[in-house]
């Protein structure tokens, strides 16, 4: 254990030199940029004393949290980063956990898991290209940099958590933690849609982002529904329907194509993988037979011109054709910026032009290859498919119901969000990989998490064994 004294002492040193440095910059900076600062200190004080509250901290900002901008710029366009207050708490409590481990040896910095060498050379090929990007005038600003910082914060939500869960007690806390910050920004965004506008998150400034709330709601659903569908308690089951109810409605209003198509996968992956698969299947199997009458009466009449719109072309404006087939201008606009991508790519094709050193482009996997070339496209694709293999072997190996419910849900969540990132960035986007990413930390600490009537585990788990 670490001494007690030495912990107080480094605590008051901390404590001293905050207050000094808070008490200068008082004196020169805008008063509601101290006062921010001065809650960030507060943050990492108190969650240097409890960790635990950190986590709760980060799940309550996740989409509850407002939004500046930096001025920053790409090659092709003037590019700005968003900045949330939840980028804030987490350097406060990322550099707070340093702290504590610095002080107290046995907690450990970076708990071992399969993920680990993937993490860091998805972190690693991003900053070499920016890099090399910034060296070769493509990335033209700091702001590339900036942008790595926040893939770098997702990560730290994943390792937060498995550091810091240590029974299936506290695993369940953070979980409805979560789920009442997605009831919250539900019922926020359901308060939208008679104002006939496309329903997104709060804080999402004056345009809003509905594609990055339909994502979102996506993976929160999914969970809940892996969740419903295996617990054997009635009350746990007409609660998960009860969720998933209340996030439909602002699911359905946002007008997400990406988000309407990528709940399709994470349904068949929730039949597939549930032990109820029988009883999935003929659901499946009778929805599809009643849909034409779904579509006609039920479905709103905003949802339907909006999927229909995506086959009506405008004069005038740019136009893809797939054989008879002629597409929208926003999904015209996608499909032609992914030609533009991969005719790029071939001219830098191992690192890419860097993170932003090429125009925005709304794909994950074309701007992917196009900023970090060939090599940070295998190794994004080769992270994705460990977090694949650790949801499905915890699916596998977890004997609790809930537990299990909630990994068959993580996978399905998952892959709804490789289909949804076709046609959005889904993968860098603050709002879908916090949340993302602590999921991934719960299911990859359950199956070493004591049972129920077992003491909590003393410390952080050293390493984690899994093979599909």
């Amino acid at each position: 254990m670490a001494n007690p004294l030495l912990r107080v002492i480094v605590f008051g040193v901390l404590l001293v030199v905050a207050t000094f440095l808070v008490s200068q910059g008082i004196t020169v900076a805008r008063f509601e940029y101290a006062i921010v600062a001065a809650c960030v200190l507060a943050v990492f004080m108190f969650v240097f004393l409890k960790t635990e509250a950190g986590l709760y901290l980060v799940l309550f900002s996740m989409l509850l949290s407002p939004e500046f901008a930096l001025g920053g710029g790409g090659l092709a366009e003037r590019r700005t980063i968003v900045v949330r207050l939840e980028d804030l708490l987490l350097i406060a409590i990322a550099l707070s956990w340093f702290a504590k481990t610095a002080v107290n040896k046995e907690i450990g910095l970076v708990v071992k898991t399969p993920l680990n060498p993937w993490i860091l050379f998805y972190v690693l090929s991003a900053f070499l290209s920016t890099a090399l990007g910034y060296l070769q005038d493509t990335v033209k600003s700091a702001v590339g940099f900036m942008y790595v910082l926040k893939y770098v914060e997702y990560f730290v939500v994943f390792y937060m958590t498995v550091n810091n869960v240590r029974d299936r007690a506290q695993a369940r806390r953070l979980i409805m933690a979560a789920f009442a910050t997605a009831a919250m920004v539900s019922i926020i965004g359901a308060a939208q849609i008679p104002s006939g506008q496309r329903v997104s998150a709060p804080f999402e400034g004056e345009a809003g982002e509905p594609n990055t709330f339909g994502g979102y709601l996506l993976l929160m659903m999914a969970i809940a529904g892996g969740i419903g569908l295996e617990t054997n308690r009635l009350k746990l089951r007409a609660w998960a329907a009860g969720v998933i109810g209340l996030m439909a409605v602002p699911f359905v209003f946002t007008l997400s194509r990406a988000s309407y198509l990528a709940l399709l996968p994470s349904i068949g992956m929730l039949a597939l993988l549930s032990s109820r698969r029988k009883l999935m299947v003929g659901a499946l199997v009778l929805a599809v037979l009643v849909s034409p009458i779904v579509l006609t009466t039920a479905v709103p009449e905003p949802v339907k011109k909006r999927i229909l719109y995506t086959f009506q072309p405008e004069r005038g404006q740019a136009t893809v054709r797939l054989g008879q087939v002629a597409f929208d201008p926003s999904t015209s606009e996608r499909l032609l910026s992914m030609q533009e991508a991969f005719a790029a790519w071939t001219k830098r094709p191992l690192f890419g032009y860097g993170v932003t050193g090429f125009r925005f482009i709304d794909a994950q996997y074309a701007r992917t290859l196009v900023e970090t070339g060939v090599v940070g496209l295998v190794v994004f694709l080769a992270l994705l498919w460990a977090v694949f293999r650790v949801g499905l072997t915890a699916a596998r190996r977890l004997e609790d119901p809930e537990d299990r419910g909630l990994a068959i849900g993580f996978v399905a969540a998952t892959i709804g969000l490789l289909v949804h990132s076709i046609g959005s960035n889904s993968f860098i986007i603050i709002r879908i990989m916090e949340p993302f990413w602590f999921f991934a930390g719960i299911v990859a600490i359950l199956p070493t998490l004591p049972k129920d009537a077992e003491a909590p585990l003393p410390g952080p788990v050293r390493a984690f064994r899994y093979s599909v």
